[in-house]
């Protein structure tokens, strides 16, 4: 059966795949994966998005400063996010959030530019891709009230229906991981049977999170397959329906 798989979340650029970038990139194809979103962090990693982006049709990037990197940007780096951000193959701004979990900048600064973010991605008429850790209740406080409605994404959701239904509400969609193959993750296997269809995204957020039986080891596109699938069994739903679902709905947000 063929149908086409789409991985919203990669790293790529990274060392990790160094040595063997095209044989992954190659497996991808193989698996199903007929497109690939590549995210940038920092300005640095953000640049090599696009460059990869630009070196293949599949590619996509998203351009932004991670909560764990803002304390290393200066507020010139916003005019550069700028001008990457509007290159073509550009399509979202992100990943861009909170993130108090490794506590590298202070939480003021990464709300100001979690808001500085937003307002560039609103300046653009782009989607944004969230990344949030241990940072719920905060994240959604600056959703509701400085997103204004824009089309975002939280990228790998982590959590139960509770927090869902907080970012479901805001309007944005909901992208799974590799956890959601995690025998032991029951809240996200709850999110993932309630979370309405048309809300629904897959994602490897490679080389991190590998789904089993992959999980320790590299991630790579390929394994966004087992996302779906898995998806798919939670949902008691017909593989390809998933998958067609998933495909439409990133085409509708990330505006290919």
């Amino acid at each position: 059966m063929q149908f086409a798989l789409i991985d919203t979340h990669t790293h790529l650029h990274t060392a990790q795949f160094a040595a063997d970038r095209a044989e992954v990139m190659a497996r991808a194809a193989t698996s199903g994966v007929a497109r690939m979103i590549e995210i940038g962090y920092d300005l640095a990693s953000s640049q090599a998005a696009l460059a990869l982006a630009e070196q293949h049709t599949a590619v996509y990037a998203v351009v932004g400063i991670q909560p764990n990197y803002v304390h290393e940007a200066d507020q010139a780096a916003l005019g550069e996010l700028l001008d990457l951000a509007r290159h073509p193959k550009v399509v979202a701004i992100g990943e861009i959030g909170l993130d108090y979990h490794w506590q590298k900048a202070p939480h003021d600064l990464q709300e100001r530019w979690f808001r500085d973010q937003l307002a560039l991605a609103r300046e653009l008429a782009l989607p944004v891709v969230i990344h949030s850790r241990d940072a719920q209740e905060d994240t959604v406080r600056i959703l509701r009230t400085a997103a204004n409605g824009q089309p975002g994404v939280m990228h790998s959701f982590s959590g139960g229906w509770a927090y869902a239904q907080a970012c479901l509400e805001v309007g944005f969609m909901l992208s799974f991981s590799g956890p959601v193959t995690f025998a032991k993750a029951t809240d996200l296997h709850e999110v993932a049977r309630r979370a309405p269809a048309e809300r629904l995204l897959t994602e490897t957020d490679c080389p991190y999170l590998a789904p089993h039986p992959h999980r320790g080891k590299r991630n790579e596109p390929a394994y966004v397959r087992l996302v779906v699938e898995r998806l798919a069994a939670l949902r008691e739903q017909p593989l390809d329906q998933l998958a067609a679902a998933v495909w439409q709905n990133a085409e509708t947000f990330f505006a290919f």
